[in-house]
């Protein structure tokens, strides 16, 4: 089946005109799933995410990711947050898709100016606040990708850890430190998380490229949509400032606690935020250390995985090893 057929089929089914589809354009950015633009003759646009086949190899909490991503936008709404909406889902192994309403605007790049940066990280601090207010049954994946929804958090990323863990021997991905030395340095700062005792929605990939930015004509840009929510879990909002500081420190951004704490966010970084933000930090990069084995990186996406993140592992196991002493058990 091509993907003019594949369109069709899932216009057809969520009770769209199929036979209007007058374009499709492959849309790019992501590793996982295929992921197209669809647009009507009468000029509406939707997106269409289609998983890959169950046996392309991929990492434990993988599957199902797309129920996941379902579940992001459901709550999203719920929090008034801006958003795709989703129109289809479908969750056969062999066919899964989700087809979704197209936000305006582009990913978040370089053409952003310093006047219009402060007042764009101030709008996304509230708009991640709300997201935050949102809770679920229980923690960790929606997805059921590693099992249930747990009744605690430490037990729920001590689940996500383990299954990281064992992708990373499956694979032989390459660590800055020994696979046992991870596990233990991790599992030692598992009593912080203790204190975490409501499962709040978190994005866990809001990185600037899932940030869509609308400028329309004679207006200031303003953000369009938060997008590909596929990675979201139930648990620890202070997992959220990973990917929203991608690789430096979400203390420095000013202008984005602001707004997180104007929308009625959190932000005590005491030592035991530190230590919970540094476990987080260890599983992101760990996921990225090992993702691009089964997605066959080429040499210079690994060349940089090498020089920018595995030191990045380094230092967050340096932090979770210097704080964890320090702290002992923590309750909630």
């Amino acid at each position: 089946m091509d993907s003019w057929e594949r369109a069709r089929l899932v216009l057809h089914g969520a009770h769209l005109s199929a036979d209007r589809l007058a374009h499709l354009r492959p849309l790019t950015g992501g590793t996982y799933n295929t992921v197209e633009e669809l647009l009507l003759t009468d000029g509406s646009r939707y997106v269409l995410k289609v998983a890959p086949d169950p046996s392309v190899p991929g990492m434990r909490h993988e599957k199902r990711l797309l129920v996941a991503e379902a579940e992001f936008y459901r709550a999203a709404a719920e929090a008034g947050v801006p958003a795709p909406r989703t129109l289809a889902l479908g969750e056969e192994p062999a066919v899964a898709h989700l087809l979704m309403t197209a936000c305006p605007g582009e990913p978040w790049d370089g053409s952003v100016t310093d006047a219009e940066r402060a007042p764009l990280r101030t709008e996304l601090g509230r708009q991640t606040a709300r997201l935050h207010r949102i809770t679920g049954p229980g923690f960790g994946y929606p997805s059921g990708a590693l099992g249930p929804l747990a009744p605690d958090w430490r037990t729920a990323f001590g689940i996500m850890v383990e299954a990281v863990l064992d992708d990373v021997r499956d694979y032989r991905a390459r660590l800055p430190r020994p696979v046992e030395t991870v596990t233990r340095t991790l599992r030692a700062g598992f009593p912080a998380l203790d204190e975490v005792i409501t499962p709040r929605l978190v994005h866990f990939d809001l990185w600037d490229g899932n940030i869509l930015l609308d400028r329309p004509a004679g207006e200031e840009p303003r953000i369009g949509g938060l997008i590909d929510g596929e990675r979201m879990f139930w648990g620890d909002p202070l997992a959220d400032f990973v990917s929203l500081a991608l690789l430096a420190d979400i203390e420095q951004d000013a202008a984005f606690l602001a707004g997180y704490r104007d929308a009625g966010g959190r932000t005590d970084f005491d030592a035991s935020a530190r230590l919970r933000l540094a476990l987080y930090r260890a599983y992101l990069y760990l996921i990225m250390l090992t993702e691009g084995v089964p997605r066959a990186f080429e040499a210079d996406r690994w060349r940089w995985l090498e020089e920018a993140v595995a030191p990045e592992l380094v230092a967050a196991l340096d932090e979770i090893e210097d704080l964890a002493p320090r702290l002992g058990p923590v309750g909630p």
